[in-house]
C-alpha cells in the first residue's frame, strides 16, 4: 500500500447561496489553498476535515492499492484524481497523488 498527497488546490466561497440557505454558523473550514496533507494508505491525515475525507476516500483508497485510471482516461496523471469536498457553500478542490512511497 502507498501514501498519497493531498493538495489544497482551489477554495470556492457562494456567500449568496449561504446567504439565502444556510443558517449562520460560527466556524467554517480553516483549510487554505496550497496546504498538502499525506494519507498513510488510506488513512484520513490529521487536520483533514471529516466531510472532505468522505467525499475523498474511495479514491484515495483506490490509489493507495494501486489502482488507476478512474473513469477511463479521465486525469493527465492515470494515478491522481481530483475531488472537490461536498460543501455546496464552500467548496475546496483537493488533488489526490498516489506516491512511490510505501504506507507504515
Amino acid at each position: 500500500m502507498k501514501k498519497c498527497k493531498i493538495t489544497v488546490m482551489r477554495k470556492a466561497c457562494y456567500p449568496d447561496l449561504s446567504a439565502q440557505y444556510e443558517n449562520p454558523i460560527e466556524h467554517t473550514c480553516d483549510i487554505q489553498q496550497g496546504q498538502v496533507f499525506v494519507a498513510n494508505g488510506w488513512q484520513k491525515p490529521e487536520g483533514l476535515c471529516d466531510s472532505a475525507w468522505e467525499s475523498m476516500s474511495p479514491f484515495v483508497m483506490t490509489l493507495a492499492h494501486g489502482g488507476e485510471n478512474f473513469y477511463d482516461g479521465w486525469m493527465k496523471n492515470p494515478r491522481s484524481a481530483m475531488i472537490s469536498c461536498n460543501d455546496g457553500f464552500r467548496p475546496v478542490s483537493f488533488l489526490i497523488e498516489a506516491l512511490d512511497d510505501d504506507a507504515d
